[in-house]
């Protein structure tokens, strides 16, 4: 399976993967890959690279909203086999190298089964790695506060909920948004389409999870970019505000 490569302004691609999206930003030779999608979608994060004129060996940094295994799975990799270094939230740091783990359990799954969709999410999550072991050796905190000497600079953004140290990543020069799962626009297990939160099973906090779309509210920005769903076009106010509408 082909990931779907979209470049959606100048030197920002957006990949949909087999389930969770990753985000490229290049600049000369240069890339910053934020996000890996599953275990399962190494193939196709090599191939995504490639179809933007990269090679892993051009990735100046890993970037990671979250460590979920739908967005950690080559993280490791990348990191043993090219030296790339993995960057998180300072709080998230410890949830990649899987001191505790703040995802959904099998119970909360088998429970919300009757769900539409959540049964075939299921087993392409089994299949594509969901389920595995892979956590980064040695993670690091962002280097600095502020916009990131990297291609895009982006700026991390601390969106705690879906887990205590998620983080989303705001070009403001270039007036886009990555959301990570703070904010998506679609998934497999709902039937909303457009901006929203996950399904409540996928938070940790929901709570938090809710008020970190005011956070997001408050960035300028015209492009969204999220862990799940497609590009969404419009003030990155709006879509925060709609979501959380949607979630109360």
């Amino acid at each position: 399976m082909q990931a779907d490569v979209r470049q959606v302004a100048d030197g920002i691609h957006l990949v949909h993967g087999s389930n969770t999206n990753w985000v490229i930003l290049t600049e000369g030779d240069e890339i910053t890959l934020v996000d890996t999608g599953y275990l399962g979608d190494r193939e196709q994060l090599l191939a995504s690279l490639e179809a933007v004129g990269g090679a892993p060996e051009a990735v100046a940094a890993v970037l990671i909203t979250h460590a979920h295994n739908d967005h950690l799975g080559s993280a490791e990799y990348l990191r043993c086999t090219y030296g790339t270094p993995v960057y998180l939230h300072e709080a998230e740091v410890p949830h990649a190298r899987r001191e505790f783990l703040q995802q959904v359990t099998v119970g909360q799954v088998v429970r919300n089964s009757w769900r539409p969709g959540v049964l075939p999410w299921s087993v392409h999550t089994l299949r594509a790695g969901g389920m595995a072991h892979v956590p980064v050796a040695a993670p690091e905190p962002f280097p600095a506060a502020g916009p990131l000497d990297l291609p895009g600079r982006p700026v991390p953004v601390h969106t705690p909920g879906h887990t205590d140290g998620h983080a989303a990543f705001h070009l403001p020069d270039s007036g886009v948004l990555i959301s990570g799962d703070a904010l998506a626009t679609g998934h497999a297990t709902s039937r909303i389409q457009g901006p929203q939160l996950l399904p409540d099973m996928f938070h940790h906090e929901r709570a938090r999870a809710v008020a970190s779309l005011d956070i997001l509210a408050a960035l300028d920005g015209e492009l969204l970019l999220p862990g799940h769903g497609p590009v969404h076009r419009g003030p990155v106010r709006e879509a925060a505000l709609q979501a959380k509408e949607r979630a109360l």
